[in-house]
C-alpha cells in the first residue's frame, strides 16, 4: 500500500512538472508572437515544442521565407530578447548570413533551461549500471542544445545516487554515470575542456526526499565559472 502511494506521488509530481513546463512554453509562445509582430515578421511563427512534442525554451522559427534578410535578423533578435527564451534557430538553417552586422543577442540562460528540462524528466540509467537508458537519449540531445549557449563556461555534471548500498560503491557508480553523460555531451558537440564530471554519491539528496528514495538517482548540472569567448553564429540568432 505504501509502495503504491509512493508511485502515485511520483506520478503526480511528473504530471505537475510537465504541466508547469507546458505553461512556461505557452507563455513564451504568446510573448514571442507579440515580439514577431512588432518586428514585422509577417508569416513567421515560433514553435516551442521539440520534435518529440515536449515543451522547450528553444524555439524553431518557421515561415518568413519571402522576408528580406534584415527583417529576418530583426525577428530572430526580437524572439531571443523575450525573457526566458533560450537558443533559437530557423527551420531553414541556423547560421548568420554572411556580412550581417549587429550586437549579440541578450545573454541566454542555459542553466535555467537545463533545470526546466530536468524538472519534467530524468536522465535514467540501467539498474546498478552506468549504461544510459535508451529513452534518455532524446533528453540528452535537448540538454546539449540548452548548454550550447554556455560554450566558454565550465559546466559541472553532478552524479547522485540514493543511500542504498555502501557509500564507496555509490561514489563510484555516480562518477561513472556523470562520466557517461559527459561523453554523451562531447559526442553531441559540447567541448570536453568545458565539462567537469563529479560523482557525489548519496551526499546530496533532493530536498524533502528520504535519502533512500530512488528519485535521488539523478544527474544535475551547474555553471561554475564563465570565461569570455568571441560570439559565434551559434550564439547569435541570425536571419537564417
Amino acid at each position: 500500500m505504501i509502495a503504491a502511494g509512493a508511485v502515485l506521488t511520483a506520478a503526480l509530481a511528473v504530471i505537475g512538472a510537465r504541466s508547469s513546463a507546458d505553461t512556461i512554453s505557452s507563455s513564451l509562445s504568446h510573448a514571442a508572437k507579440a515580439a514577431i509582430a512588432q518586428a514585422g515578421g509577417r508569416g513567421v511563427t515560433a514553435d516551442f515544442k521539440t520534435s518529440g512534442g515536449s515543451p522547450t525554451r528553444h524555439p524553431l522559427l518557421h515561415g518568413g521565407e519571402k522576408l528580406d534578410e534584415g527583417t529576418r535578423l530583426r525577428v530572430a533578435r526580437a524572439v531571443a530578447n523575450v525573457p526566458g527564451v533560450g537558443a533559437i534557430r530557423w527551420s531553414d538553417g541556423p547560421s548568420l548570413a554572411s556580412g550581417t552586422q549587429g550586437q549579440p543577442a541578450a545573454p541566454l540562460h542555459c542553466q535555467e533551461d537545463v533545470e526546466a528540462l530536468l524538472r519534467a524528466r530524468t536522465i535514467r540509467f540501467e539498474e546498478s549500471s552506468a549504461a544510459m537508458a535508451s529513452a534518455s537519449q532524446q533528453l540528452v540531445d535537448e540538454v546539449a542544445t540548452a548548454l550550447r549557449p554556455c560554450l566558454g563556461a565550465i559546466i559541472a555534471i553532478n552524479g547522485h545516487t540514493d543511500s542504498s548500498g555502501n557509500e564507496p560503491g555509490n561514489l563510484f557508480l555516480s562518477q561513472e554515470r556523470a562520466d557517461a553523460v559527459k561523453q554523451a555531451l562531447i559526442a553531441r558537440g559540447i567541448p570536453a575542456d568545458g565539462l567537469r564530471a563529479r560523482g557525489l554519491g548519496s551526499a546530496q539528496p533532493v530536498a524533502g526526499l528520504d535519502p533512500a528514495d530512488p528519485a535521488n538517482r539523478r544527474i544535475d548540472f551547474s555553471v561554475i565559472a564563465t570565461m569570455p569567448i568571441k560570439p559565434t553564429p551559434v550564439d547569435k540568432p541570425g536571419p537564417r
